[in-house]
């Protein structure tokens, strides 16, 4: 079991990393030992949210200057499981947006941990019916792809009655696959966090989680709290060193 210890001058935050996100474990550890983040800030913080740090231009970065474009110079797979998800001090790994990342390939080296917030029962109901509507649509354009050419041949024909049977097709298999594979449920263990400790729910599925604390959640939740600039930078500066204590 990989542990790390992220050290700063308010306190220390120890995490444990999954065993079930290979490569993003492996690529933590790797950059830890290589003390890639030593002297990295933790430069940007949302209360009621997040605190994300691993920006190798944060080292020695002057007041007021915006950070978080700095990266590795690669990205990695995206390690989705649906057993580990966004609690509060779950450690996670930031990327750039679908726009430009489709796969949701996570960054080699920002990360974030979560604070969030608790749900009541009926918000987490309202979350777990937005992300089966969310998982259909995923679903339905997946298979809107697979079937791009028999629809342009229909359209070129202007075959109407034959792109509704074929859009009646897809809903129905779309409805089946996303009941086979279970998609769009929130585990009774998701449901029990989110109303409990808390997180940030909506957040799953969309960014890998690859880890979680083990202590030091009291110290995620002082920094959080701080006061920060237009950019969410904290004004003062919370420089970390990160070292591994256990693989």
């Amino acid at each position: 079991m990989a542990k790390v210890k992220i050290s700063t001058a308010l306190g220390d935050i120890t995490v444990r990393l999954y065993d079930e996100t290979p490569a993003h474990r492996d690529n933590f550890i790797k950059l830890a030992k290589e003390g890639f983040y030593n002297g990295t800030l933790f430069h940007r913080v949302i209360k009621d949210f997040m605190i994300q740090g691993g920006d190798p231009e944060s080292k020695g970065a002057p007041a007021g200057r915006q950070l978080g474009s700095g990266d590795a110079g690669y990205t990695l797979p995206a390690e989705f499981n649906p057993d580990l998800f966004h609690k509060r001090g779950a450690l996670s790994a930031a990327r750039l947006g679908d726009n430009v990342n489709p796969e949701r390939r996570s960054s080699g080296c920002q990360f974030y941990i979560v604070w969030g917030k608790t749900y009541t029962q009926g918000q987490v109901g309202q979350l777990e019916r937005q992300a089966l509507m969310q998982a259909e649509q995923e679903v339905f354009d997946g298979l809107v792809k697979e079937h791009r050419d028999e629809i342009m041949e229909l359209r070129r024909n202007r075959d109407r009655a034959g792109l509704q049977a074929l859009q009646d097709d897809l809903v129905e298999e779309t409805q089946a696959l996303v009941k086979e594979k279970g998609l769009g449920k929130l585990s009774d263990a998701r449901k029990e966090a989110y109303t409990t400790v808390g997180g940030t729910p909506f957040l799953d599925g969309q960014y890998t989680v690859f880890g979680e604390v083990e202590s030091g959640l009291d110290l995620v939740g002082q920094i959080q709290e701080c006061a920060t600039d237009a950019n969410d930078r904290p004004l003062e500066d919370i420089a970390m060193t990160v070292t591994v204590i256990e693989e």
